[in-house]
């Protein structure tokens, strides 16, 4: 399945590949999906209802409960809607979060694109608000911007914690979907751990994004750099992407979006608030420059590697330039993404053993793996 970015009106979506989905409505199924029609509960022409206290119906929700979970959207909406921005970048717009009290917001990179001064509008109301880059982690698809001058009761939004997020867990994502400003959507964290791999095509960030949340809240463009928030009034990730079925053209596809998690969030904005950029990625890498390389029928069949970093992890292992990488651990690799994606949840200092071609001949070598 192909994913889109989800961004502002003024820009098309973008394609990125989300790695380990597929199309179930193409194919019937993904393995180990049952795809027979389910019990639609229509009524068998000739059968009786089951009535009295034999019957097996299932009793109405009581009211009391219904209601206590409206009180608890509507608690958290109003706790948490004022931390939620709408950042207008030129030509496009998105979403971002007040990170501090000091006015740092922080949204994704490909909102911002190549600008670097902004007009920021509160949930709240009031005048819009100046503000400019302090930078960019194209990388991890992330970004701080400062407000010029920080209003009076401005709220800093708080941030859970990654490792308490959980499968079934209640969410809603805030944002300004479509321009629409201080728009709240909910669904369920749908999976944890997905790997998702961005296009640069039309102003993309090309980042492949590890660990990222699953929600099957709407998540559409313009809510990018926004907050997924739990029932506890914490955001656990900020809105990145939205997937997309290529067979039904960019329409999005319902209830499948992707959130970069909260732990990496604070991760990035910490270090560029401190120090005016990321010091420490905490990603894993070769130190290679590569391309991928095709066969004869313009198959992808491995990444030649440009460049070894001297001193470098792939340099060290004793790869060097021409020779051509097929796989990293487990992992077939035939494209600069897939091999972007093999690593992506991998730790510096990790060791991996990676296959590749010198000439004719299969090599492998055990990689001490390195920080990009």
């Amino acid at each position: 399945m192909d994913a889109y970015l989800s961004r502002g009106p003024a820009r098309r979506l973008l394609p990125p590949l989300v790695a380990g989905l597929c199309v179930i409505a193409l194919v019937g199924g993904c393995a180990g999906t049952d795809t027979n029609a389910s019990d639609t509960g229509a009524a068998v022409p000739g059968a009786t209802p089951e009535r009295g206290p034999a019957s097996r119906q299932q009793a109405p929700a009581p009211r009391a409960a219904t209601t206590d979970l409206q009180s608890e959207y509507q608690a958290v909406i109003k706790d948490v809607l004022p931390s939620v921005v709408q950042i207008d970048a030129s030509d496009s717009l998105g979403s971002g979060v007040v990170y501090d009290d000091k006015g740092h917001i922080v949204t994704n990179a490909h909102v911002i694109g190549d600008e670097k001064k902004f007009k920021v509008s509160v949930a709240t109301g009031g005048k819009v608000l100046d503000a400019s880059l302090v930078a960019a982690y194209p990388a991890q698809d992330l970004a701080v911007i400062k407000l010029d001058d920080v209003p009076d009761g401005l709220k800093a939004a708080k941030f859970g914690s990654s490792s308490e997020v959980d499968v079934g867990q209640i969410v809603m994502a805030m944002g300004s979907p479509l321009g629409l400003s201080s728009s709240v959507t909910q669904g369920i964290v749908s999976a944890l751990g997905r790997t998702v791999s961005e296009s640069r095509s039309d102003g993309g960030t090309g980042a492949t994004i590890a660990n990222m949340v699953q929600t099957s809240a709407a998540i559409n463009p313009g809510n990018s750099g926004g907050a997924l928030v739990n029932l506890k009034s914490e955001v656990i990730g900020i809105p990145t992407l939205a997937a997309a079925d290529p067979q039904l053209g960019e329409g999005a596809a319902q209830g499948i979006g992707f959130a970069i998690p909260a732990s990496m969030v604070r991760t990035v904005a910490d270090q560029i608030i401190k120090n005016g950029k990321v010091t420490v990625s905490g990603r894993a890498g070769l130190n290679i420059t590569g391309r991928t390389v095709v066969d004869d029928r313009y198959k992808p069949v491995g990444v030649a590697v440009v460049t070894a970093a001297k001193g470098g992890a792939a340099e060290k292992a004793g790869i060097r330039s021409g020779d051509i990488i097929t796989k990293a651990g487990d992992t077939v690799v035939t494209t600069i993404t897939s091999l972007a994606e093999a690593l992506a949840s991998d730790k510096p200092g990790q060791r991996v053993t990676v296959t590749y071609l010198r000439g004719d001949a299969k090599r492998t070598a055990e990689v001490t793996l390195g920080e990009i």
